[in-house]
Parts: structure tokens; C-alpha cells; sequence
């Protein structure tokens, strides 16, 4: 392990430990659970921004909630392990579904190689359908997208529900970017942005031009006629 790796995880431990952090010693996998997902959010950000020094700071923060956990795995009573336990499996796991560079089979295309780590993965893990394995947790539309993929690739023809309710119209959607090669939850936070950003601009606007006195926001929704009054 490389100095700065060895030192992260001492740092830890000694939060952990007792005469460290108490808020860190409360904490559990469950409690976690929010942070390790907040995390991976602004990690995406960080890439599609384009900021390298926040893609650094990212990478160091998503690598603090895999240290942390296993940490606190370290204390379990039955079946404890740690970050090298963590590390030797992922290591493992990277073997084992790449026969072409560390055994003697044939790379072929990059497709072939993906073909052969579903199948690997299938494999070791028993699984029996192709929609094993999707996170029920996963954000809709990329959940969505998962899905449809996963029914595409294995060539099935779905007898889809008709609906004309939101759902599934946004599930038509979804179809589309996933036809088309487009990542439908980045394309929606690529929009979102721009949104976010045109809706800056005409707060700034009303604002400026706002007699003094107490101002009220002036953001619309792109259609505000038809959400007006709506949740958020």
C-alpha cells in the first residue's frame, strides 16, 4: 500500500478509535449510506464539470467512504474484514474476468470482452435472469435505462404495458436515449444545468431591475402553466 493509502487508513482508525472522533464511532454501514451516495453524486459532477482539482478532491472523498466502511467492518463480532481484504477481492474479481490479460484466452473486439464479463459475472454470482443485479435503489431513470438495456442485449421482446401516464411516457423516453446511445441521466443533468443556469440569470435580471424592498423569487419552471401549484 502506497504511503498516502497507509496513511488515510491510520487517519481513520484513529478517528474510530477510542479518544477519537465520537461522531465517527457512532457511525454504522446503514448511517453511512447517505453519505457514501452524496458522495458519488458530486463525483459525477466533478467529471462532467471538468475541474480537475475537484475530481481529485471527489476521488479522495468517495475513497474515505470505502475506508470507512471497512472500517467499521473490521468490528463486526462473526464476520469481520478490512480495506485489504476489500482490495485483494476487487483484485481478484479484475483476474478473474479478464482471462485475456492474465490467462491464455483471446481478447477479441471490446464488445467480446464485455460479452465475457457478464457471462463471468453471471456465473459466479448464480444468477438466473438478466435483471438480476440492478439495484432496486438505483435513481429511476438510470434504473430504467439499465433495464431496457439488459432486455435489449439479451434479445427480448417485451410486451410492455400500454399507459399514457407520465411514467410510462418517461419510460418511452428512456427508450430513446437508450436506442440512440445516449445516457439518459447524464443528458437530464446536462439539461438540468442549463436550466439551473438560465434561471440564475433571470433572478439576477429581476432583481436588478426589482424596486427596493422585499423581493419575491421569480423562477418559473420551463412549464409552470401546467405544475403551477403542483408538489416539488
Amino acid at each position: 500500500m502506497s504511503d498516502g493509502l497507509t496513511r488515510l487508513v491510520e487517519v481513520m482508525d484513529r478517528l474510530r478509535s477510542p479518544g477519537g472522533c465520537p461522531w465517527d464511532a457512532e457511525q454504522t454501514h446503514e448511517t453511512l449510506i447517505k453519505h457514501a451516495l452524496e458522495e458519488a453524486y458530486e463525483l459525477a459532477e466533478a467529471v462532467e464539470s471538468g475541474s480537475r482539482a475537484d475530481l481529485r478532491e471527489e476521488l479522495g472523498d468517495v475513497l474515505l467512504q470505502v475506508v470507512f466502511h471497512a472500517r467499521v467492518a473490521q468490528e463486526h463480532a462473526s464476520d469481520p474484514f478490512d480495506i485489504d481484504d476489500v482490495a485483494d477481492g476487487v483484485a481478484d474479481k479484475l483476474i478473474e474476468r479478464h482471462p485475456h490479460v492474465f490467462g491464455g484466452a483471446d481478447a477479441g473486439t471490446a464488445e467480446d470482452v464485455h460479452a465475457r464479463w457478464e457471462r463471468i459475472k453471471n456465473e459466479t454470482k448464480g444468477r438466473q435472469s438478466v435483471m438480476d443485479g440492478v439495484p432496486a435503489q438505483q435513481p429511476a431513470l438510470a434504473r430504467a435505462q439499465k433495464i431496457i438495456s439488459r432486455a435489449s442485449k439479451a434479445g427480448l421482446q417485451v410486451n410492455d404495458p400500454a399507459g399514457v401516464d407520465i411514467g410510462h411516457q418517461l419510460l418511452e423516453l428512456v427508450a430513446r436515449a437508450q436506442a440512440e446511445g445516449v445516457d439518459a441521466e447524464g443528458a437530464l443533468r446536462a439539461a438540468v444545468r442549463e436550466y439551473e443556469a438560465a434561471a440564475r440569470e433571470a433572478e439576477r435580471a429581476a432583481q436588478a431591475s426589482a424596486p427596493t424592498g422585499p423581493r419575491a423569487p421569480a423562477v418559473a419552471s420551463p412549464a409552470s402553466a401546467a405544475t403551477e401549484g403542483s408538489p416539488t
